[in-house]
C-alpha cells in the first residue's frame, strides 16, 4: 500500500503540479497527514521538492508548493538504428536534457563495435546528465529487431543482421550497476506516443506504426503495450500482402516490407541503391531525398509511395479489423512521407474495414515526434519506472 501510494503522490505531482501538500490529498484521496509523510519520503530520495508557499492571498496559511525535482533521477534512453547511434538523458518531467546523434554504419559492421561505439556515447551522455546535477537511474535501448521477453537479446534484427546478440555486456561495463533493458523500438516509439504524443484527447488503444529501412508496429491497448507470449507482437512488416510476391529476407514472401520499406520505395522510385546511397548515409537523409522527390512532382517516386501506401492499408485494414483500436498512428520515418502515402493508405482502410460508418481518414493520425520516438520512448520508459514505484529507486541502491 506504501509503494501505490508513494507512486499516486508522484504521478499527481507529475500530472498537475506544482501543488500544495492539500491540493495532492484532494486529488489522490488521502488524508493530509498520510500525504505528508508519502511527501517527506520522495523528497528526502531526492524525487519532490518545494517551491515555497502556495495560493497567496487566500484564507489561511499557505502550504508549500511541490513539484519534481529538476535535479534529480534521470532515465538514459538509446537507440541502435541502421544508420545511426542516439542517446538522450530525460529529467522526471519527462523533458530532454542532454542529446547526442552519431552516423554510424550499423549494418556493415559487427555487433561489438556497435555497440562500443553506443556505450561511449552512453557514457558522453551520462557525463553530462550529471553536470546538469542529474542522477541516471537506468538505461533502456530501442533495437529494430525482436528482443527475447525480459532479456537484452536481440533474437532477430533482419535489417541489422544480427542474430542472438546480448546487448547486455557491453553497455553494462559502460556504467556499472545501472539497470538496463532493451526492447523493439516500435514498442518504444508506441510509449512515446503515449506519452508525449500531444494528442487530445491521447487515445489509450492505437497500433503505432513506424520505419527506418524495416516497418514495426506495436499496439497499445488500455495504456498498455501488448507484446505477446513471447515478446514478439506487433511484426507488421512481415505480415503478407501479396502472398506469391517477392521473397523477404525473413524468408516469408510478399511481405509488407518489401512494398512499404525503405529500400523498396527507393527501387520502385527509380532510385538506384548506388544513387540513395551516395551522400545520404546520413540518419533520414534517404527518406528526405524521396520527400524532396514527390515535392517536387517526381511521377515515379510519387506512384511508389503510392502503393507503398495502399500496401500498408492492406495490411492495417486486418490489424484494424481485429483490434478495433481508436488510432493507427504513423511515427518514424513514414512521418514525412505521409502526405504521399495517407490517400491511398485511407482508401485501401475505407474499403476494407468491417465498420462501414468510420472512414478511414478518420482512423489515422501522422505523429508529431518522427523519428525521435523510439529514443524518447526509451528514455521515458526509465523515468515512467521510477513514477510507477518510487520506492524501488531506494531498493535498488540508485
Amino acid at each position: 500500500m506504501r509503494r501505490r501510494n508513494l507512486s499516486l503522490v508522484l504521478h499527481a505531482v507529475a500530472a498537475h503540479g506544482p501543488l500544495s501538500r492539500a491540493a495532492v490529498a484532494a486529488r489522490i484521496g488521502l488524508t493530509r497527514a498520510a500525504v505528508s509523510t508519502l511527501v517527506d519520503e520522495l523528497a528526502r530520495d531526492g524525487l519532490l521538492v518545494e517551491l515555497g508557499p502556495s495560493r497567496p492571498g487566500t484564507v489561511g496559511r499557505p502550504g508549500s508548493a511541490l513539484q519534481l525535482n529538476e535535479r534529480g533521477p534521470a532515465g538514459l534512453g538509446a537507440e541502435i538504428g541502421v544508420d545511426h547511434l542516439a542517446v538522450c538523458a530525460m529529467d522526471l518531467g519527462k523533458r530532454v536534457r542532454v542529446r547526442a546523434q552519431v552516423e554510424s554504419a550499423n549494418r556493415d559492421g559487427a555487433p561489438g563495435p556497435v555497440l562500443g561505439r553506443l556505450a561511449e556515447l552512453v557514457r558522453r551522455v551520462a557525463a553530462e546528465a550529471e553536470g546538469e546535477g542529474l542522477r541516471p537511474v537506468g538505461l533502456a535501448v530501442a533495437v529494430p529487431g525482436l528482443v527475447a521477453r525480459e532479456s537484452c537479446v536481440v533474437v532477430r534484427a533482419p535489417n541489422l543482421r544480427w542474430e542472438g546478440v546480448d546487448v547486455g555486456p557491453a553497455l553494462r561495463e559502460a556504467l556499472p550497476g545501472l539497470p538496463l533493458t532493451v526492447d523493439n523500438e516500435a514498442n518504444l516509439g508506441a510509449l512515446a506516443e503515449l506519452w508525449l504524443g500531444g494528442h487530445d484527447p491521447a487515445p489509450r488503444d492505437f497500433v503505432h506504426v513506424s520505419a527506418e529501412i524495416g516497418i514495426g508496429a506495436a499496439v497499445v491497448i488500455d495504456g498498455r503495450l501488448l507484446r505477446g507470449t513471447h515478446g514478439f507482437a506487433g511484426e507488421l512488416g512481415h505480415v503478407p500482402v501479396r502472398p506469391e510476391g517477392p521473397e523477404c529476407v525473413c524468408g516469408g514472401r510478399g511481405c509488407l516490407e518489401q512494398y512499404a520499406g525503405e529500400e523498396a520505395v527507393l527501387r520502385a522510385g527509380g532510385i538506384p541503391a548506388e544513387q540513395a546511397a551516395d551522400g545520404h548515409r546520413a540518419p533520414g537523409s534517404r527518406i528526405a531525398l524521396l520527400a524532396r522527390r514527390a515535392a517536387d512532382g517526381d511521377q515515379k517516386v510519387r506512384r511508389a509511395l503510392r502503393g507503398a501506401g495502399a500496401a500498408l492499408g492492406i495490411a492495417l485494414a486486418g490489424t484494424v479489423n481485429l483490434l478495433d483500436p481508436q488510432k493507427v498512428v504513423l511515427g518514424g520515418a513514414l512521418t514525412p512521407l505521409a502526405p504521399w502515402l495517407l490517400p491511398a493508405l485511407e482508401r485501401e482502410l475505407a474499403q476494407r474495414l468491417t465498420d462501414p460508418a468510420r472512414p478511414g481518414q478518420d482512423v489515422v493520425t501522422v505523429s508529431r515526434l518522427g523519428s525521435d520516438g523510439p529514443v524518447l520512448g526509451a528514455a521515458g520508459s526509465v523515468v515512467q519506472g521510477v513514477l510507477d514505484d518510487p520506492a524501488a529507486l531506494r531498493e535498488d541502491g540508485a
